[in-house]
């Protein structure tokens, strides 16, 4: 992937996730250079592997970090639909971490500032991306949930 595709997509997955943001009531994520160049690094070495698996943490700092993988080369808007969806099992009345809505509670953590995406295309044509958060979001200590992941404005 060329520099203005990766870019152009990166900003794909950005117009995507401050959309969501926005009906969350968290304030716009910023694109950063340095997480974007984190996470496709990281996303290459999945593409090597093929294997989807989380980075050590120690790896990426205090980032939070949602993956991605598919069999065909991902839109951004697909990405970020696909983590989005997860809203549906969101249980707002009960505010938590849980593994099927982590994706999307990191997209509208309302504390995140900065995102940083990164794709690779492994051997196959499958395409593996990742996405950075800082500061993390899906902090369980208390209050923590119910401060960063607010309801909707416009129900869904």
């Amino acid at each position: 992937m060329g520099k203005s595709a990766s870019k152009q997509f990166a900003e794909e997955v950005l117009k995507f996730h401050n959309e969501y943001r926005k009906k969350h009531q968290a304030p716009p994520l910023k694109l950063s250079s340095k997480l974007s160049r984190d996470a496709a690094r990281y996303a290459e070495s999945l593409a090597s592997t093929r294997i989807l698996k989380h980075s050590v943490e120690s790896s990426r700092g205090s980032c939070g970090e949602n993956l991605a993988w598919a069999s065909y080369d991902q839109t951004g808007k697909d990405v970020a639909d696909r983590w989005y969806e997860e809203v549906k099992q969101y249980n707002f009345s009960h505010p938590g971490f849980s593994s099927g809505t982590g994706h999307f509670t990191a997209m509208v953590w309302k504390s995140s500032k900065k995102l940083g995406v990164g794709k690779a295309t492994a051997s196959d044509g499958s395409s593996f991306v990742v996405a950075r958060y800082f500061p993390a979001g899906n902090v369980t200590n208390q209050g923590h949930f119910e401060n960063n992941v607010l309801p909707s404005k416009t129900g869904f």
